[in-house]
């Protein structure tokens, strides 16, 4: 135990240099200071990209985080010989911030187990396979479900766990570390940094998004979160670079071309960077004729685009080689055939039921939506009138809630044409889909109201701003009145959060895949194994919870789950025999009985070997073959 920690705290500072090393070398080339760790994130993950679909992940996850610290060496010995140096802003408010509340929010990651659905389903089943098997899944692992599934944020963990080791923990880490470095960059829109109140605003920004995250929290490698976190990214380098063209078409394509990599329904995320991106052009358009800019325009914006979405084209090309067919994948078929089963019928009840939804006002997404709005009409009232300072905030929110009605229709299009009736009229996933939006609507206006806020202050000029550059005393009071307050609710709610997701763990501990934990050992090699896990929760086998857990759990495609077998002694011995081995992981009075009339043992819960006369009790360290 002691020397595999070791080794992990030894993998874990390899990858942070390599990181470093990717950071600093992006500073080098200009790249803003504040979006440096997500870009540099983003670049290693279209590396692995492109050693994964040639085949070559395990050399490729040495290779691309070995360059990683190359890069830092060599920066660190020209940086020695006086070739090259890095101004750094220093040291402020913020970064103490993110920094502290960072490593304690890391630190509970790590000891969180993994228990939403979807991670079994899907995105702990995928990490697991291309960790343990170095390649991306062919049409014999049947054991991934959702292969259209792109691969971006596993290739990342995967990239993670490699060093510091497989487990729920490091995974969880690995994606944090993804979505913390891209809520670093919204501190690049800052105009001055040594300002306490607009710094310690994104913070407080950060920590709220999480109550709207809170269906799934961040102890779960769901990517809905890491959409919106990674499209606020993307937007602040559009802003940042916006009289770079050069950097800002690099920014654009690398962005908008990882998204795509995230999930198929990042398509909407992807419109929204390259409609802003567009508009950015046209904006910064220089003085000539207007056919000659017209066209300038239009073959940047194109180059741009069809370079952002190649390595998804690549993605669906091996998709469409490689499977037949495949769960959600994107398809006119599949789409023809929802529409024909369900009907028009189907189609009215599914949209009565969404607008039930979106107008009952217990919903969060309903609740973020009307905060958002109550927000930013009261900031803009009080800037204008109390402030006399005319402002766009009013404009900004009436694109925010466009974009919100756009996202509800598209949202409504998934539910009626890619989703089965059954869970599509139970509207399964509403809030959880819809608080990708809420977040991002979120970062966006307040990220808008810092700038306004900052336009509002008495001295414009950032080099003579001090403690004496305010109107009044009064003024100036009130200001460090409001700063520490937000401070001290920015600290408060990412505690909260971080308490949360301490309580969420502490309350699961009796949950199945915990219990099943502690019974047995994980397997870590790919195989046909027939396992029963016994679960006599009914919805966790109707609903296939059960099963998937122990697909992912021992690595297998051949688990089954049931929650009772027949209590005469032939009929359960002859149920058993179907399998390899079943797990009990909870007691329960009737199996038992079941397992003392038919074998003749005692036994309450475990891992058993099933012989025809009797089970063979595994113990959780006992080596197996398939371990």
């Amino acid at each position: 135990m002691k020397a595999g920690f070791i080794l992990a705290v030894i993998g874990f500072i390899f990858f942070g240099l390599a990181l470093i090393g990717y950071s600093s070398t992006l500073r080098l080339c200009h790249v803003n200071p504040y979006l440096t760790w997500i870009t540099g994130l983003l670049i290693q993950i279209v590396l692995l990209y492109v050693f994964a679909m040639l085949n070559c992940l395990r050399p490729g996850i040495w290779i691309v985080t070995s360059l990683g610290v190359v890069l830092l060496v060599t920066r660190l010995g020209l940086g020695y010989l006086g070739k090259i140096s890095i101004h750094y802003d220093g040291l402020h408010l913020f970064d103490i911030w993110m920094v502290f509340l960072g490593i304690v929010m890391a630190i509970v990651l790590f000891k969180s187990p993994l228990i939403h659905y979807d991670n079994f389903s899907h995105w702990a089943t995928i990490v697991k396979f291309l960790t343990y098997t170095g390649h991306l899944p062919n049409a014999t692992d049947t054991i991934i479900s959702f292969t259209s599934y792109p691969p971006a944020t596993a290739l990342l963990i995967t990239q993670f766990v490699t060093f510091t080791g497989f487990s729920s923990g490091t995974m969880l880490v690995g994606q944090f570390i993804l979505i913390w470095a891209a809520s670093y960059a919204i501190f690049a829109i800052l105009r001055d940094r040594t300002r306490g109140l607009n710094s310690m605003l994104l913070c407080l920004t950060i920590a709220i998004s999480y109550v709207f995250n809170i269906n799934i929290r961040l102890n779960n490698l769901l990517v809905d979160y890491v959409l919106a976190i990674l499209t606020v990214a993307g937007l602040v380098g559009i802003f940042i670079y916006r009289q770079r063209p050069k950097m800002l078409a690099a920014h654009v394509a690398l962005f908008c071309g990882t998204l795509l990599l995230v999930k198929n329904s990042a398509t909407f995320f992807v419109a929204i960077l390259l409609i802003d991106y567009l508009i950015t052009l046209i904006h910064q358009r220089k003085n000539g004729h207007w056919f000659q800019q017209t066209l300038k325009i239009t073959s940047q914006f194109l180059g741009t685009l069809m370079i952002a979405v190649l390595p998804f084209i690549w993605w669906e090309i091996h998709i469409h080689l490689t499977f037949t067919t495949s769960k959600h994948e994107i398809s006119a078929t599949a789409y023809q055939s929802q529409l024909a089963n369900d009907g028009l019928n189907g189609f009215l009840k599914i949209g009565h039921t969404f607008l039930n939804q979106i107008f009952n006002w217990s919903s969060l997404s309903t609740q973020g939506l009307l905060v958002l709005n109550i927000g930013l009409i009261g900031a803009w009232a009080i800037i204008k009138y109390g402030c006399h300072h005319p402002n766009p905030l009013l404009k900004r929110l009436s694109v925010l809630d466009l974009l919100t009605g756009l996202y509800y229709i598209s949202l409504l299009g998934m539910y009626v044409l890619s989703m089965p009736y059954a869970e599509a009229i139970m509207l399964d996933g509403f809030e959880r889909y819809m608080s990708t939006v809420i977040v991002l609507n979120l970062f966006i206006g307040m990220m808008i109201l810092v700038r306004v806020i900052d336009e509002t202050f008495y001295e414009q000029n950032l080099i003579k701003r001090s403690p004496r550059t305010f109107r009044s005393i009064w003024t100036k009071n009130g200001y460090q009145l409001a700063t520490f307050l937000i401070m001290f609710f920015a600290i408060i709610m990412m505690y909260s959060e971080i308490n949360g997701t301490t309580f969420t763990n502490h309350y699961n501990r009796h949950s199945l895949p915990v219990t099943l934990s502690h019974i047995a050992k994980p397997w870590t090699k790919l195989n046909n194994t027939k396992i029963l896990i016994v679960d006599f929760q009914q919805v966790e086998v109707t609903t296939y919870y059960a099963g998937y857990l122990a697909n992912y759990f021992f690595f297998t495609n051949n688990a089954s789950s049931q929650a009772h077998l027949s209590r005469s002694p032939h009929n359960f011995r002859k149920s058993l025999n179907k399998y390899d081995y079943v797990v009990i992981p909870k007691y329960d009075r009737s199996f038992t009985r079941s397992v003392q009339k038919a074998y003749h043992q005692h036994i309450r819960t475990g891992f058993f070997r099933i012989k025809s006369a009797h089970l063979i009790r595994i113990h959780r360290y006992q080596s197996l073959p398939n371990q």
